[in-house]
């Protein structure tokens, strides 16, 4: 029970590793360059000519989960003994509760400063992704405690429930320049290869429970579903191996940014992010279902496995194996920032960041004030998001950033993450709570700059004497050559 319970559980709520984080924007870090192309990472006459993460990741892991759903499954998961505490559901009412759970983890992250004319950078990235939401019904976590629930045996249309996630790989090579002093460019160009994707959408459903007035424990339930389900093809179990690269599902994206500046030192950024699509392979499936199933045995211990088995067998069965084609979480980004000296020494320095993102193909839409404040290497930054949801949030990061080095760390969710850590660790006023939304998110960083410093010829310390590269001085020890 418990491990369907887990299944379920990280459905409804994954964690899962967002898109760009809006503390980094203007940050200059290699995170910051890699999800906004035309932001630069270095620095001539300061930076080394290549920044890499050395298989560190850099992540940004976040969750959110609204509604009346909040206390039974918080009480499931994290209680003493474990248990669903319904008290907070509305039976019968069709309440739908939104979740929603985006990823995005960097494993490789490489960068060149190749040409200090136009300051040009070439990159390369390995990541992965994920991407998630849906909608759920309050008796669909109460039928899950058993029948007890239900104060009456037949109900219409408290199964509507739907669902999406989608997880894939991301091989990049990433191209920025700076056309003059006040305009800089990048892309970033990207093959997608698919892990997985499931999406359901119940249009019609109800539940009919037969009741044993003389031995509850041979309750049941008949329950009728209408709708489709997308699922794509996974050879086994999910497992590691899955996330490996492969020509499975393959895909493409582009992201493209400019950055300008103005004469009054204003810096105006524009971004279109992950825009792109996944071909699932022939062997996945699409199921029109409009079934009924009877489930037995709901009132033991086992009631979780036995629902989960009998929907997913009843929404899973007899599809048409085909292929199928699915977009990415595309978004377009608009950014002003502009920095300020708080001293005449030129100690402290303020630079704030106003963003506005919209999602393409969604209702999405998050507007950002970012407050940042440096003191030589040491960066604070606190930041307030508004999204379409009506959640107003809090965040903060503090960063250690100098010309060759940085690490990062913050939430974007910080009173939110707070609460959530605190009933991981079975708190039981923070298990019980429902405020408006239940939900965590963290992001971490680090990565280091190698190789020579980018210097101006000017301002160069090192004259190049027409000395061999390493191939040139493996070929003339081989050939005992001079030339």
């Amino acid at each position: 029970m418990n491990k369907i319970f887990t299944i379920l559980f990280l459905t409804l709520c994954s964690l899962s590793v967002s898109a760009q984080q809006f503390s980094q924007y203007n940050t200059g870090t290699l995170y910051d360059s890699f999800e906004n192309p035309s932001q630069r990472s270095f620095i001539p006459d300061s930076s080394r000519a290549v920044a890499f993460n050395f298989f560190v990741p850099n992540f940004d892991a976040n969750l959110f989960l609204t509604g009346n759903i909040q206390r039974p499954l918080k009480t499931r998961a994290f209680g003493n003994p474990p248990y669903y505490n319904t008290s907070s559901l509305k039976i019968g009412r069709n309440a739908l509760n939104h979740f929603n759970a985006n990823g995005n983890a960097y494993l490789i992250m490489l960068k060149l400063f190749t040409s200090l004319n136009g300051n040009v950078e070439m990159g390369f990235s390995f990541q992965s992704r994920l991407e998630s939401k849906g909608l759920a019904t309050d008796e669909s976590v109460a039928f899950l405690d058993g029948p007890s629930n239900f104060a009456y045996n037949n109900y219409d249309n408290i199964f509507n429930n739907h669902y999406k996630i989608q997880m894939y790989d991301q091989l990049s090579y990433t191209y920025r320049e700076q056309i003059n002093k006040q305009l800089s460019i990048g892309f970033k160009l990207s093959y997608l290869s698919g892990v997985q994707y499931d999406k359901i959408d119940v249009n019609e459903s109800s539940l009919q429970i037969n009741r044993d007035l003389v031995d509850p424990s041979n309750d049941n339930a008949d329950v009728h579903m209408q709708g489709r389900f997308y699922r794509s093809y996974v050879p086994g179990r999910l497992d590691s191996r899955d996330f490996l690269p492969t020509l499975r599902n393959p895909g493409a994206s582009i992201s493209m940014g400019a950055t300008y500046r103005t004469e009054d030192g204003v810096l105006i950024q524009g971004n279109i992010k992950d825009l792109g699509f996944i071909h699932w392979n022939k062997r996945s499936t699409i199921t029109d279902f409009n079934n009924t199933t009877n489930i037995t045995d709901i009132t033991s211990e086992h009631r979780e496995e036995n629902i989960y088995n009998a929907v997913y067998d009843l929404v899973s069965g007899n599809g048409n194996v085909t292929s199928f084609s699915t977009k990415t979480n595309a978004k377009a980004e608009l950014s002003v920032s502009k920095s300020y000296w708080l001293d005449d020494e030129k100690t402290f320095r303020y630079f704030p960041t106003v963003v506005a993102q919209k999602e393409f193909f969604d209702t999405g839409f998050t507007g950002a004030l970012v407050n940042s404040v440096q003191k030589n290497n040491l960066i604070a930054t606190l930041s307030a998001t508004y999204d379409d949801y009506k959640f107003f949030n809090l965040g903060a990061q503090i960063m250690v950033k100098s010309a060759n080095a940085e690490f990062f760390v913050g939430s974007e969710r910080l009173l939110n993450t707070g609460r959530f850590a605190f009933a991981a660790l079975g708190n039981n006023p923070q298990i019980n709570r429902i405020g408006n939304y239940t939900g965590a998110d963290i992001f971490l960083g680090f990565s280091l700059k190698i190789g020579r410093v980018i210097e101006h010829p000017m301002n160069s310390s090192y004259i190049p004497m027409g000395e061999k590269g390493f191939f040139g001085r493996l070929f003339g020890r081989i050939f005992k050559t001079n030339n």
